[in-house]
């Protein structure tokens, strides 16, 4: 069963995000996951989410629980997506971080559909936290 624990986004990502859905000429699974998370986050003013949320361009550590691997991830826009580290907001594991607080886990559907656990372990910067509201 796929866990989707409570998931706090600020409201400037939210609209950038809705342009992001707005622009994509392929409307598929990955647009419509997004849409799905962000229908059902909590929205909050970038000088209102807590430092331990997963905002976009936030630079994450996480654990996969199954084999025990660290992950440092920076969760990106698909146009950023590429460098060793970056995951887009439209990767199944980018769309799944969005939101999460430190603790939190997520599952996820992984290569030949087996269950993937997540636990994020720490948030190594947060644009907000950082008082980086530009990017």
């Amino acid at each position: 069963m796929i866990s989707t624990p409570p998931i706090t986004i600020t409201r400037l990502d939210l609209q950038r995000l809705e342009r992001l859905l707005d622009s994509l000429e392929d409307y598929g699974p990955a647009a419509e996951a997004l849409e799905t998370e962000l229908t059902r986050a909590q929205v909050v003013g970038h000088d209102e989410v807590p430092a331990g949320v997963v905002t976009m361009n936030s630079r994450v550590h996480c654990r996969e629980e199954s084999s025990g691997k660290d992950y440092h991830l920076t969760l990106v826009y698909p146009q950023d997506a590429g460098p060793e580290g970056t995951v887009s907001i439209l990767a199944p594991v980018g769309c799944a971080l969005l939101g999460l607080t430190v603790g939190q886990h997520i599952d996820w559907p992984g290569p030949g559909g087996k269950l993937l656990k997540l636990t994020l372990l720490d948030i190594e910067y947060q644009p907000e936290a950082a008082g980086d509201f530009e990017r």
